[in-house]
């Protein structure tokens, strides 16, 4: 077999949010590089088409499971396997002004966005279903640093995601289970079309040095690295992906 540090072959990774956007491609470019794949969403119908479209393995799993509800999230964590890999792309962003927030808002961001992945997290823990050297890859966002009108739950449960992957880095160290964040801009996917006008999107692109938005496949590249050996030595890292945006 050809060397390739950033193999995942062998490996039994959870992606959440594969249903969709970036949380699909991670899945789909996981089973690329040899990966035995577990994903996980709300949307069974969604999710079955991106199970259909990984690589053939018959160790890859499906599981419909919806985070936020506490019986599908012990349901969940019994039927997975002990894994080598977890990366948390399940999210919601609402646009919502701060004078109009209500607890609803902030409970729907918060328990989507920062509850289900800490609780899904030490929940494996717990029950001894996170490997040896294993990783885990929370997909976090420029807003936890960069400001922006109608997004202030949103940047709140990423910040706090940001936050959480660095506690979680230290307390798992000692069992060798590596922690790590990326922060990617505005990714092309199918529901930036469902949050942002064209004429938003036109204005906000003049502002990316690249001069582009970014692919899902370049945020699940790395993703893999930080999924892959390669990365043995790096926890408590956030790694960002943006075009260049937050350089000014």
């Amino acid at each position: 077999m050809k060397y390739n540090p950033f193999s995942l072959s062998g490996k039994f990774i959870l992606v959440t949010g594969a249903s969709s956007g970036i949380g699909k491609v991670v899945a789909l470019e996981c089973s690329k590089m040899g990966a035995n794949v577990i994903i996980t969403g709300r949307n069974k119908e969604r999710l079955n088409e991106t199970f259909q479209s990984l690589e053939k393995n018959e160790n890859h799993l499906l599981i419909v499971a919806d985070l936020s509800n506490k019986e599908n999230l012990d349901s969940l964590v019994l039927q997975i396997p002990k894994l080598d890999g977890i990366v948390h792309c399940a999210a919601m962003l609402k646009k919502v002004p701060f004078k109009f927030l209500n607890e609803k808002s902030w409970a729907e961001t918060i328990e989507t966005n920062l509850y289900a992945p800490a609780i899904l997290s030490q929940l494996l823990f717990k029950n001894n279903k996170i490997n040896l050297n294993a990783s885990i890859v929370f997909i976090s966002s420029i807003a936890s640093k960069v400001a922006s009108f109608g997004n202030i739950s949103y940047m709140a449960s990423k910040g706090a995601i940001n936050s959480l992957s660095r506690g979680m880095a230290l307390e798992l160290a000692p069992k060798k289970i590596r922690v790590n964040t990326i922060e990617p801009a505005l990714i092309k996917t199918n529901l930036i079309g469902s949050i942002f006008s064209d004429e938003d999107l036109e204005n906000y692109l003049k502002k990316f040095p690249l001069g582009r938005f970014g692919e899902p496949e370049e945020v699940a590249y790395a993703v893999i690295y930080l999924l892959s050996d390669a990365t043995s030595w790096i926890t408590g890292t956030i790694i960002t992906i943006d075009g260049g945006v937050t350089l000014r």
